[in-house]
């Protein structure tokens, strides 16, 4: 029955897509199984040994035990053996887990309160997405913008802080193809949950033609590169394009043109003046009902170029 469970447990757990997850995997198990070993010898030692030895009547004397010098040393030694190995074990699978390739292929990944932001050397910027060949090293060169962060990709059993004001590394080399989930396991506020992403693995045909059609995005008209934009930014986590619903911050549906009321009462018409200051100081206008210091600013973030993308995408959601 044991096996059985253990094998159900097994299938519980993430799909191993690197070498070093089928690792862990093995030193979990290895511990699960000699923890069970060492529970059921324990345990059942001492009911055997409390039947065995109690008392037949209230006449019954104890008898004398002494102590056996080999067996409190095998006790002892047989123990330190293990943890001594598992001790061993799990650093050489953690050496290979910080063991940064010296030509992988590497990936720029920035968190933000609440998106990844992800750019690769080519120019291509994606919002929690990171796509990668499959069979390939790969490190993941990490920062914040805000708060700490922290990157975690179950299948790949890796996970890494993104602190702000410093650069933190992961590496990886996915062995299967697929769709797997990123998380960010260190709470950063009041949308944590909502920061998830994905890591797609494709083959290294696959990766070069994605990689080469996202770089023409720079020859799309002004509005749809604003639409690119607002998802490589992570507007949309906070603000809603395609409906009257409220997020973290106001709707921007059937925004411009309109006429917006402000926190300290005044009106002010949502034009492009307007979307420029709420995008580089977002603090200037605060719509009521909303709170301050909420966004953060994009100053220096975005060209000019950039702004006008985003405001003409802004005047078509309607």
């Amino acid at each position: 029955m044991f096996w059985l469970n253990l094998a159900h447990a097994e299938s519980l757990m993430p799909t191993a897509a690197t070498d070093v997850a089928a690792q862990v995997d093995n030193l979990y198990k290895f511990l699960l199984i000699s923890s069970f070993i060492s529970c059921a010898i324990l345990i059942g030692g001492m009911i055997f040994f409390a039947m065995k030895y109690k008392r037949k009547t209230d006449n019954d004397k104890t008898a004398y035990i002494t102590h056996n010098t080999f067996l409190e040393f095998l006790w002892s030694f047989i123990p330190l053996v293990i943890f001594l190995g598992v001790f061993g074990w799990g650093w050489h699978i953690y050496h290979q887990m910080r063991h940064m390739p010296e030509n992988g292929l590497e990936i720029h990944v920035t968190g933000k309160q609440w998106a990844w932001e992800v750019q690769y050397k080519s120019g291509v910027k994606t919002a929690n997405l990171v796509v990668v060949p499959i069979d390939t090293d790969v490190k993941l060169i990490l920062n914040s913008m805000d708060v700490i962060h922290s990157f975690y990709v179950p299948s790949f059993r890796i996970k890494q802080d993104a602190v702000p004001g410093r650069y933190t590394a992961l590496t990886f080399n996915a062995n299967k193809l697929g769709d797997f989930h990123i998380f960010c396991t260190e709470y950063c506020g009041t949308q944590h949950s909502g920061m998830i992403g994905t890591l797609k693995v494709v083959s290294k045909e696959d990766y070069d033609k994605w990689l080469e059609e996202e770089s023409k995005v720079s020859t799309l008209p002004l509005a749809q590169r604003g639409e690119k934009l607002f998802q490589v930014k992570a507007c949309a986590g906070c603000h809603s394009a395609s409906d009257m619903s409220v997020k973290v911050g106001p709707t921007l549906y059937k925004k411009f043109g309109a006429e917006e009321e402000l926190n300290d009462g005044q009106k002010l018409k949502v034009d492009e003046n307007y979307v420029r200051d709420s995008i580089l100081n977002p603090n200037t206008h605060i719509v009521k009902g909303f709170q301050a210091n909420v966004m953060p600013s994009f100053q220096g973030q975005l060209s000019e170029v950039e702004l006008s993308a985003l405001i003409e995408y802004i005047k078509t959601l309607k």
